[in-house]
């Protein structure tokens, strides 16, 4: 089989580290097509022998990308098309068709009860999300909670399949000797007690709560934003403003990947409890790999865990969200003390091979029925 992945971009985030995870994991002949932004990712994949074509497209509506987008997937002769992200599959769904390709599966990452992506859900946004769904053969939620906004959204049950996100568990287990370094690397002082928040710096991740919480816990405590986007500058503002930018570090993107002291796993391992403040989330990467690195957990929304048996997350805490609640929250955990760093049943549970297994079903039902 040979599949063409269409992403929107591939900066770094978290379905779009989620596509470099995978492809490594499907027993598949992929290529992949970002529409913008080649970005980090792009070299990741580059690096893992992935051919990555570069579509140029300047917006939303710039229609001379699709029948660049038909021309690419007629010349790679794909049996499937896989798109992933709003953008992406508008415009992948429909260039599959019309270049001949009718086994097109499209997975929805980011879809939350009041936007996308971070753009309001429109009625607008959703009539062309229902119409270029149904020229796929099935759409591919991330979390039952996910199938279960697209079922109100108008998609029929019988075109959504759930494949859960996956991680690489051994990845991030936790070492207290690259703990160390990073923290030397860091900067951290001796004894500081880490809270890590990990996601795009926009406001809807919402870390402006984690800054407005350090200011009224003690001075040893510090914040580890783990991320890029356009909400940085704001969030730098916020901290000064709060008295608190010398114990807030930036790190900038940090993909999932072997570069022990500055990747995702080494950050995670610096921290002593991953908050995550986002209201609105339609899986929760960064939580289960926060548990998958043994961390405890405080977060707002996290379909991940709410979606297993209570028992299966131990270490996460979902708390109300505001600063009073993180406050609270964190100086519990703060004089409890450390505990075991090992991965609860829940890392384990989102299996990066198992969740691509459950996907090769999904392309052998598509492929079947052309």
């Amino acid at each position: 089989m040979k599949a063409l992945h269409i992403i929107t971009g591939l900066g770094v985030g978290g379905a779009e580290q989620q596509l470099r995870l995978l492809l490594g994991h499907l027993p598949v002949d992929c290529d992949v097509v970002t529409l913008t932004d080649p970005g980090t990712v792009a070299d990741g994949l580059a690096d893992d022998g992935v051919r990555v074509i570069h579509l140029g497209m300047s917006g939303n509506r710039d229609l001379t990308a699709l029948p660049r987008l038909v021309r690419v997937i007629r010349a790679g002769d794909y049996d499937l098309v896989h798109t992933h992200l709003y953008r992406a599959c508008v415009y992948g769904r429909l260039a599959a068709r019309l270049a001949g390709v009718k086994a097109v599966v499209a997975t929805e990452h980011s879809l939350g009860d009041s936007q996308m992506e971070g753009r309001r859900l429109s009625a607008g946004v959703r009539a062309l999300y229902l119409a270029s769904e149904r020229l796929g053969r099935s759409t591919v939620a991330v979390s039952p909670t996910v199938a279960a906004r697209l079922r109100r959204w108008g998609v029929p049950g019988p075109r959504i399949e759930i494949v859960p996100n996956g991680i690489d568990v051994a990845r991030f287990r936790f070492d207290p000797q690259l703990r160390d370094l990073t923290r030397r690397r860091l900067g951290l002082p001796e004894g500081a007690y880490v809270v890590g928040g990990v996601g795009r710096l926009t406001a809807g991740k919402r870390f402006d709560v984690l800054i407005r919480a350090l200011a009224e816990l003690p001075d040893d405590h510090w914040l580890l934003l783990v991320g890029g986007g356009t909400g940085e500058s704001m969030l730098r503002r916020a901290a000064q403003r709060a008295g608190v930018a010398d114990r807030v570090l930036f790190t900038g993107e940090r993909p999932t990947g072997d570069c022990p002291g500055a990747d995702l796993p080494s950050l995670l391992a610096a921290m002593d409890v991953l908050a995550s403040p986002s209201a609105e989330e339609a899986f929760g990467l960064a939580v289960v790999e926060a548990l998958a690195a043994g961390l405890p957990v405080l977060y707002v929304s996290c379909p991940a865990v709410e979606d297993l048996p209570p028992d299966a997350a131990g270490g996460a805490v979902r708390v109300r969200g505001d600063t009073a609640s993180f406050v609270g929250e964190l100086t519990r955990l703060r004089a409890r003390g450390p505990s075991a760093r090992s991965a609860p049943d829940a890392a384990h549970h989102y299996s990066i091979t198992r969740s691509a297994a459950q996907l090769m079903d999904v392309y052998a039902a598509a492929v079947s029925c052309t």
